[in-house]
């Protein structure tokens, strides 16, 4: 079989201060697949393409870190390299598209839905289009239409990446074989909110999805969390349920498991506490090290991550064994690559993107490491891991904490951050960590000990508090008790 594999993520947060330009996207083209050294978004469908004899014409791997809405120009420059790409790609059986599923852009409130729309116009009817989202996803039926399969990760933190390339390459191949003719159907929770799946109550319900997927006729199931910080009318969870050939079991079971979700509403969801409530627990506890999730600065939902509430706080109570880490400030880095290790600064660091940024943060540092082009990795259940490129970083020390600080943006998904540059994170009485749950997995072996903090920023978990304007909460939990009652 002949494939075409492309993909364009954006997770747009409309509330973020920070536009999202064409420079701002990593571009990665079809002849870095093959470089090793390159994170190519595509690479995991090579081996199997090779082991099933499969031809896979390659077009852009790109991505932003999340942000404000996409300009029009970098969304359409993009799009259009890519659907230049499919017109050039001569017959072909199978589409695969890698998207995000909340992408949004000046013009464009459903990217991906363009996108595929686009994608249909170009091949027809009949080549087979599958698409893998990220399962912070604004889902819509414009969507399901014209794509033939449609899967989100089942996994946050997203661990399943990998797998779930795999489970959409294997049914998109059946389907090019006549093997299953799937029907799609899509069931609104009516519900806002984050759901980690590796909670206990979340924990099962991934084992039922899976359990669904065991009955005869259901090819695949997807729980669309929703992207609580992206206002456009399709936003909020929903779940997909894939049958072959049978639209009503899909339709039922779609709506049976949506019903199921919106029931545990109370006992899913983030319990958070504020910033002072956080960091007097972990600075007091007997249990170290505490990993304190700075929820609100999260670059992974759009926030500028340089705000300074944590470290001002830490710094003013005289907390002496921290870590903190990924602080995005450019002019930062730049100034302790000049300096060198073992140089000692005068630095205004932090709280320069916006209002939810804080105010910057006068103080003298220690530059205890530097490295220059890294990355930060997202692990995964096969053993693999995702890079987040960070461009350079260095490793500050300021009156006792520990600071990484980067000249790209990236959430903390992985305590390598830290130990990349010799901190022993052991030895602290807590860690601040910029992300909202993708750093669970990699960070459960150094502590369990974890709290979830809503201190002030970008990526506000109090849902309620957020300013919609463009999607209707009359009708979803937690604005309607009885969504569906």
């Amino acid at each position: 079989m002949k494939l075409f594999a492309a993909s364009l993520i954006l997770e747009t947060n409309t509330f973020s201060p920070i536009p999202t330009g064409i420079d701002d996207f990593i571009v990665l083209r079809s002849a870095d697949v093959h470089t090793p050294n390159k994170e190519h978004r595509l690479a995991s469908l090579k081996d199997h393409a090779i082991a099933n004899g499969d031809e896979i014409v390659y077009s852009l791997s790109t991505r932003a870190e999340p942000a404000g809405a996409a300009t029009r120009h970098a969304y359409e420059t993009l799009r259009d390299e890519i659907l230049d790409d499919l017109r050039g790609a001569g017959t072909l059986d199978i589409v695969i598209l890698y998207l995000h599923g909340a992408m949004v852009a000046h013009g464009y409130d459903d990217c991906e839905g363009d996108m595929i729309a686009h994608v249909r116009e170009i091949v027809g009817p009949d080549v087979v289009i599958g698409v893998e989202l990220d399962l912070h996803c604004h889902l819509s039926e414009y969507t399901l239409t014209h794509a033939d399969i449609v899967i989100t990760f089942k996994e946050y933190p997203h661990v399943d990446i990998n797998d779930r390339a795999l489970e959409l390459y294997n049914l998109a191949v059946q389907t090019r074989n006549g093997e299953i003719k799937p029907v799609m159907a899509l069931f609104d929770c009516k519900m806002v909110g984050v759901y980690s799946t590796f909670t206990p109550v979340m924990r099962q319900f991934v084992t039922d999805m899976e359990n669904m997927e065991k009955r005869d006729g259901v090819l695949s199931v997807s729980f669309g969390h929703g992207f609580p910080w992206g206002d456009v009318p399709e936003a909020g969870g929903k779940v997909i349920v894939i049958t072959d050939k049978d639209e009503a079991l899909a339709k039922s079971l779609a709506k049976e498991l949506g019903l199921q979700v919106f029931a545990l509403r109370h006992q899913i969801g983030f319990q958070t506490q504020s910033l002072d409530e956080a960091l007097s627990s972990a600075a007091a506890s007997p249990d170290t090290p505490v990993i304190v999730a700075d929820q609100s600065d999260n670059p992974g939902g759009g926030a500028p991550s340089d705000s300074t509430f944590a470290l001002q706080w830490l710094l003013e109570h005289q907390v002496r064994n921290a870590a903190i880490g990924i602080i995005y400030d450019p002019e930062v880095v730049r100034l302790a690559k000049a300096g060198g290790v073992g140089a000692t600064l005068e630095v205004r660091l932090g709280g320069k993107m916006g209002p939810t940024s804080g105010n910057p943060v006068d103080v003298s540092v220690s530059v205890l490491n530097i490295i220059n082009d890294h990355s930060n990795y997202l692990m995964q259940d096969d053993g693999g891991s995702v890079a987040f490129h960070l461009g350079d970083a260095v490793a500050l020390n300021a009156e006792g904490i520990d600071i990484v600080v980067s000249s790209m943006r990236s959430q903390c998904f992985n305590p390598k951050i830290f130990i990349d540059f010799d901190i022993n994170l052991s030895q602290k009485q807590l860690i601040v960590v910029k992300s909202m749950n993708h750093f669970f997995k990699a960070f459960s072996p150094i502590s369990t000990n974890v709290i979830y903090m809503a201190a002030p920023g970008a990526v506000n978990p109090s849902f309620k508090d957020i300013p919609y304007k463009r999607m209707k909460t009359s009708d979803k939990y937690p604005w309607n008790e009885n969504s569906h009652g």
